[in-house]
């Protein structure tokens, strides 16, 4: 009894992750839209990461009414300087100069509502992070499939590229293996949602039904609230894996990854009691067990670690991740971000929480 109640858990997760991996939505390589599409790249002083991101959205092809709109929110690096510079010449380019927020805004909710603004004839909204590159079959192909899915809001999960291997790929396998995805998109819940900020499409007059940015304007993480949003008004959302026409620098450094995941982490969770629970199911399930290797249930500890780097490794393999050695490092992984949760709560009940020198 102690044996099945140990590895049930561990088991059926691990199922439940290889089934997402099975029915994970991906963009078509080579695939033509004739929608009308406009791709908003809000940028903050981004300087040194933007060139290769909008060169990127420059070489797109499959998309003949295509149109990029990037906005420059107070940035003091020479950010639209730069951008002038790889556009110079192409039409399709249209740069803003941001406004301030107004009270109750945070920054990103804002410039992004902007961008929205500027691009009010057309038929597909794509929002796309500075430190994203994407394959030139990316736009059409993601605009295909939002309209194959049938949904409002499609958010193609890139790869992720750069600092913290320990913690990053965690992002995917939590939704691949806690979340129902096609029960998500046939689920009306709001709560029954997720989303990735870095590149989102979505469905123009379904963005307006939801309220666009302006309903999630005070959202830390206004990628989750604008998908709750979406399915408030009625819409559907889905997930996909974009990994094989995106990839996303996030961060370059350890220092970057924890202030990242600082500002935002503790906006994860209901309150500071949820998330204390998550964190300790997470650590019983897959961190504990490492404790007891050298005990007489050593084989039920080894079977138990091995299911949570098995449900490690199909993530990776659906999601364009790296497989070995760090999905042996999984129960690190879980100790590490249960710290970054705590951190994250520990800031905020401090007023330390800020992003590109703006208050949170």
């Amino acid at each position: 009894m102690i044996v099945w109640l140990t590895l049930a858990p561990l088991l059926l997760l691990t199922a439940h992750t290889a089934v997402n991996a099975l029915l994970l939505r991906r963009p078509r390589r080579d695939a033509v839209t004739g929608e009308r599409v406009a791709v908003l790249l809000p940028l903050r002083d981004e300087a040194g990461r933007v060139a290769p991101c909008l060169g990127s959205l420059l070489a797109q092809r499959g998309v003949p009414d295509l149109t990029v709109h990037v906005l420059d929110d107070a940035s003091s690096d020479g950010t639209a300087d730069v951008v002038r510079r790889i556009a110079a010449g192409d039409e399709r380019v249209r740069l803003l100069t941001g406004a301030a927020p107004p009270a109750g805004w945070l920054g990103k909710p804002n410039a992004c509502r902007q961008l929205a603004d500027s691009a009010a004839d057309a038929d597909v909204l794509v929002f796309v992070d500075a430190d994203v590159v994407l394959e030139p079959d990316a736009i059409a192909g993601a605009a295909g499939l939002l309209r194959r899915a049938g949904v409002t809001l499609l958010s193609p999960y890139p790869k992720i590229v750069g600092a913290g291997r320990l913690v990053q790929p965690l992002l995917q396998w939590s939704w691949l293996t806690f979340l129902p995805l096609r029960g998500m998109e046939r689920s009306p819940r709001p709560s029954l949602a997720a989303a990735g900020g870095q590149w989102l499409v979505l469905d123009r007059a379904g963005y307006q039904r939801a309220g666009g940015h302006a309903a999630v304007r005070d959202d830390v993480l206004e990628d989750i609230g604008l998908a709750r949003a979406v399915k408030r008004s009625g819409g559907r959302i889905a997930l996909a894996d974009g990994s094989r026409l995106a990839t996303c620098h996030m961060y370059g450094s350890w220092r970057e990854l924890t202030d990242g995941y600082g500002k935002s982490l503790w906006a994860s969770f209901g309150s500071a009691f949820g998330a204390s629970a998550v964190v300790v199911l997470l650590l019983l399930l897959y961190a504990v067990p490492m404790l007891f290797l050298m005990s007489p249930w050593w084989d039920v500890a080894l079977a138990a670690c091995l299911l949570g780097v098995t449900g490690r490794v199909i993530s990776a393999v659906a999601t364009g991740g790296r497989a070995v050695p760090d999905a042996f490092a999984h129960p690190l992984s879980i100790v590490l971000f249960g710290w970054l949760v705590a951190r994250s709560f520990h800031r905020r009940r401090r007023n330390l929480l800020t992003w590109r020198g703006r208050a949170l």
